[in-house]
């Protein structure tokens, strides 16, 4: 019974592999952009709700964007510099940073349980959505990368120092605040990579992208 089952999971692997290596790659761009635009939408949402009742005095002592555990990583700044840099550059750099993100995701998760916020159920909700977004973007992401057959597949590896937020109130609030901040500006990093990717795989001449 047991062999039974190793073959059938065997032959199922081997069903989603083989699908997955018959989508063309402008297709798997299309959904890789559409998993990064909700990714992106679902962060930029979660934001606004924390921010509904965040303490004021928290805008004034939150960590600056340059103290993101990811800013280490080089990045183009604007469209115009995503578009002088190639496809497998782009690619590794999206990959890097939704990497990255697997560690504080699970932080943001198990520090929602408790948040002392009003919508701390919605907000605790919406991060779970957003680890599952991250995860199936990821693996998305991995398919395009084996099927581009990318010259650079080296990952940047960006460590997440911390496994716990601020204990007081204040602090926990401050922490998580500036936790999201940071995945909603890679997660508007990764979607911007991945729409160039899509243009410039689509369009005859990707200056106009």
């Amino acid at each position: 019974m047991t062999h039974r089952r190793t073959r059938l999971f065997i032959m199922v692997v081997s069903y989603v592999m083989t699908s997955c290596g018959a989508v063309p790659i402008n297709d798997l761009l299309d959904r890789a952009s559409q998993r990064s635009d909700k990714l992106h939408l679902l962060s930029t949402t979660l934001s606004q709700e924390l921010d509904s009742h965040f303490p004021p005095i928290g805008r004034l002592i939150s960590p600056r964007p340059s103290m993101c555990h990811t800013s280490a990583l080089q990045t183009p700044t604007d469209k115009t510099q995503a578009l002088q840099v190639s496809e497998s550059e782009l690619l590794s750099l999206a990959r890097s940073l939704l990497q990255a993100w697997d560690d504080p995701l699970s932080v943001l998760s198990s520090s929602a349980v408790s948040l002392p916020h009003p919508a701390q159920s919605s907000i605790f909700n919406k991060v779970r959505e957003l680890q599952e977004h991250s995860k199936n973007l990821w693996d998305g992401l991995d398919v395009l990368s084996g099927k581009m057959g990318a010259a650079d597949q080296t990952l940047s590896f960006l460590p997440y120092i911390g496994n716990d937020l601020g204990q007081d109130r204040i602090s926990r609030l401050i922490d998580f605040h500036f936790l999201l901040s940071c995945f909603r500006r890679d997660s508007h990093k990764i979607d911007s990579f991945l729409k160039v990717l899509r243009c410039r795989a689509t369009n005859t001449q990707p200056e106009t992208c």
